[in-house]
């Protein structure tokens, strides 16, 4: 665990970390607060009072001091965490956040199939509301057939189901923070849908998979937020593994489309021996295009409002083909939310990606 006095969190040291503090501690509280049952405020105040050590802090909540006036002043725990930020109070009647099918912009065709994945960041509840409503710009703009989310919170989630009513949500969790994955009614028809946790998660995390058909294919649809921070390494092989496993033990006749948050380093997917020779890197199998290389990148988006310079590709798509072949092919890729919002922010500290494919009838 992170010992915050023992760490010197300079432009170089956050480099070298390569994630910030404050996203590592945002992490912490949620952890801590579905341990004990409480509100993330009361988190944060017995890890800071710990510096931030868990056990420590774990520790303080359940067994507090004899003296009884330590145990008065325990903060008592409020309700839960949607009181404290409430997006599904916003107004409705906004045309500009409303997602469904007779606003979409594009027509629907069925030569193409779109997705878009995306770490939306909410467990920043500063300007979520504005942060929220770009997101649902997006996918308004782009009407993707499916969306791939990781760090939605209750909120957010309650926000999604209001104004995405065209689309069916299916969540990888109901606390905390999770994954989702959205499915376009009109397009995307749900098959069957499965959890698979992670033995070895510190942080909450576990796979999403999804079975459905589009225009008589049949998918395979995964997503997840593998562990975080480079200390947690050895977990977050651990967890692709299983995402791989996954992968190929899906139907043959299946395409298998995994996208989500990896926090991969290229050299932690070479230590797990690379990916299998039927499963392909989409970034990779279109070329690596540059414009789209990283998608966590503290140079150009500025909402974590570090000094240091980290540009990495944690959000990445793997794509493994059905057995008969070539009925869905991977043909482009992009980056979303690179324009910043009214209120000086970006919809999240991640980019988000939009991946289109075609589909030969």
């Amino acid at each position: 665990m992170e010992q915050g006095s023992q760490l010197d969190f300079g432009p170089e040291a956050a480099r070298d970390e390569e994630e910030p503090r404050v996203k590592r501690r945002r992490l912490f509280c949620v952890e801590f607060a579905s341990v004990a049952r409480c509100d993330t405020a009361v988190a944060q105040c017995y890890l800071a009072e710990n510096d931030w050590e868990m056990e420590r802090a774990l520790n303080s909540f359940f067994e507090p001091s004899v003296d009884e006036s330590a145990v008065a002043s325990r903060p008592q725990t409020p309700p839960e965490p949607e009181t404290c930020v409430d997006l599904s109070n916003e107004d409705t009647t906004d045309s500009s956040c409303k997602i469904s099918s007779s606003e979409n912009t594009h027509q629907e065709d069925d030569s193409m199939f779109s997705l878009i994945t995306w770490n939306i960041d909410g467990l920043d509840l500063n300007n979520l509301q504005e942060r929220a409503r770009g997101v649902c710009s997006y996918i308004t703009l782009y009407s993707p057939d499916v969306i791939f989310l990781q760090e939605v919170i209750p909120p957010y989630y309650s926000y999604l189901k209001k104004r995405a009513r065209s689309y069916e949500i299916i969540t990888g969790h109901e606390e905390g923070y999770f994954t989702a994955i959205m499915l376009k009614k009109s397009r995307v028809k749900l098959k069957s849908q499965e959890i698979i946790r992670f033995p070895g998660t510190k942080m909450m995390r576990n796979l999403l998979c999804v079975h459905v058909s589009v225009l008589g294919n049949e998918l395979c649809l995964m997503t997840s937020h593998l562990e975080s921070t480079r200390g947690h390494a050895k977990e977050r092989i651990n967890q692709l593994k299983v995402v791989l496993k996954k992968m190929q033990e899906a139907p043959e006749s299946a395409t298998v489309i995994f996208a989500g948050d990896t926090n991969l380093r290229d050299q932690e997917v070479t230590k797990c021996g690379g990916l299998p020779n039927n499963i392909l890197d989409v970034w990779e199998l279109l070329g690596k295009p540059e414009h789209c290389q990283y998608t966590w990148d503290t140079q150009m988006n500025s909402n974590l409002g570090i000094p240091a310079t980290c540009k990495l590709r944690f959000d990445r798509i793997f794509f493994r083909a059905a057995a008969e072949g070539g009925h869905i092919i991977p043909r482009s890729l992009d980056l979303l939310g690179l324009e910043k919002l009214d209120c000086g922010r970006f919809p999240s500290d991640h980019w988000g990606l939009l991946c289109s494919l075609d589909i030969i009838l």
